[in-house]
């Protein structure tokens, strides 16, 4: 894989990926959706969906990596990190992409939120927030939730007809949901750092009315606890297998 196709494939699937899961979540808590309400299992599914489009465009040019936290993993088993940021910067850049597209789509969406007397909150569609703000519990669990991709992600490698076959990444996009439906409710899995950091920056730039903040002070979590639990999965895996 040359070094522009490993950029362009990254910013290709990770703006698929966010495009799907951040307009899931736009569908399912903005005024004026016809998705409106539709709930927690129509968000996991929709980001599991997106993981699935996104990984298979941008297979054939990349691999499909789309998050800095499988990146590093995949590193610390094969010992190659020579690719490593150039991986992490089309993710960036993909993840920002999307978070843009997304507002695009709903950009009616947006304005008759603002002028509803009950405004959705809009950060949540672009990034992550914990339902109780506990930094220590908050990281476990991001670490953990991470663990719980990455690691199978790996150990999918090893079964050789996957590959072969072509299901590794809709096994890899049904394990996304299974994640979310499992272990979403504490933090909202984010389980990628590219994924919550570059829709963050995004929602801060914007001009959306009545945004509010952009939660900076929470923004370390989601990066960090991905990237342990990358580390981890990667240092696991070479132990056990």
């Amino acid at each position: 894989m040359s070094n522009g196709d490993i950029f362009v494939g990254e910013v290709i699937g990770t703006a698929i990926l966010i495009l799907f899961g951040a307009g899931v979540v736009a569908a399912v808590v903005l005024n004026y959706s016809k998705a409106k309400d539709a709930g927690w299992v129509v968000i996991a599914f929709g980001w599991g969906f997106g993981v699935l489009a996104g990984a298979y465009t941008a297979a054939p040019l990349s691999g499909g990596q789309l998050n800095p936290a499988v990146t590093i993993g995949i590193a610390i088993d094969t010992g190659k990190w020579d690719k490593v940021p150039l991986y992490i910067a089309g993710q960036m850049v993909g993840a920002m992409l999307g978070a843009v597209l997304c507002w695009l789509v709903y950009f009616a969406q947006f304005q008759a939120n603002a002028e509803d007397e009950i405004a959705q909150p809009t950060l949540g569609i672009f990034s992550t927030a914990p339902a109780i703000r506990n930094p220590v519990a908050n990281l476990i669990t991001e670490i953990i939730a991470t663990i719980g991709l990455v690691l199978p992600i790996l150990a999918f490698g090893l079964t050789k007809g996957l590959g072969q076959s072509g299901t590794t990444v809709l096994i890899v996009a049904f394990l996304v949901v299974g994640i979310g439906l499992s272990l979403g409710g504490p933090t909202g899995y984010a389980i990628n750092p590219a994924r919550d950091l570059g829709p963050r920056i995004v929602h801060s730039l914007l001009p959306i009315p009545n945004k509010g903040t952009s939660d900076w002070s929470y923004s370390w979590i989601p990066v960090v606890g991905p990237l342990i639990g990358g580390v981890l999965s990667g240092l696991i895996f070479k132990a056990a297998f």
